[in-house]
């Protein structure tokens, strides 16, 4: 096992508990962990971002991102926690998949990023929302097999983009990691890449059905 898996396995054991906790204490728990990840990525993103144009877009979309973070899961707890696992489990399959079995390169953009791990991702978030939707019941996602695959492989695909256009602006400012927060994994927007993305998408599904 390479260093650098050590130290992403590390910190995902002592970074998803924490978060979890966050999550499901109280709204005033949950603002607050928010808040700290708002300033953190805030700072990230000024970092990757070149143009005064797009800082700006950038801080109002994150602004955004997160208060539908905060909407979905006053509203919708286990959706959110599923979204979450969706989420999570795309990148861990991206990461164990792509490693593994490693073949063409998906984009330019991130030439870590492979088709192998693109569907190992996809496998992954499918497996896990099977298996979460065979325990809890779903609002916005729903418990039909049909629509729980298709907003799985929606929320997935989101997920995947967002990775994709944060790395497009890394690699414009020439740097591998928004940050150095976790060991092994990088900056806090290196980890919710995909998620501030989905949030939206899953915040306007929630207005729409």
């Amino acid at each position: 096992m390479s260093k650098e898996l050590q130290k992403r396995i590390i910190s995902s054991l002592i970074l998803i508990p924490l978060s979890f906790y966050f999550i499901m204490k109280d709204s005033d728990f949950f603002i607050f962990f928010l808040t700290i990840v708002f300033l953190i990525s805030f700072t990230e993103w000024i970092k990757i971002s070149n143009n005064n144009v797009i800082k700006i877009i950038g801080i109002f979309f994150l602004l955004f991102s997160l208060y539908c973070a905060y909407k979905v899961r006053d509203e919708y707890l286990v959706d959110f926690l599923m979204i979450l696992i969706i989420c999570i489990s795309t990148d861990l399959g991206g990461y164990i998949f792509g490693k593994l079995l490693k073949g063409p390169k998906l984009i330019k953009i991130s030439p870590n990023k492979t088709y192998s791990g693109m569907f190992g991702g996809f496998l992954l978030a499918l497996l896990f929302s099977y298996s979460f939707n065979n325990i809890y019941e779903l609002s916005i996602i729903g418990s039909s097999s049909l629509r729980l695959m298709i907003l799985t492989l929606l929320i997935s695909s989101v997920s995947q983009i967002g990775d994709l256009i944060i790395s497009y602006f890394k690699r414009l400012s020439k740097i591998k990691d928004t940050g150095k927060i976790f060991p092994g994994h990088g900056g806090m927007l290196d980890r919710i890449d995909g998620m501030i993305f989905v949030f939206p998408f899953i915040f306007i599904i929630s207005i729409l059905l």
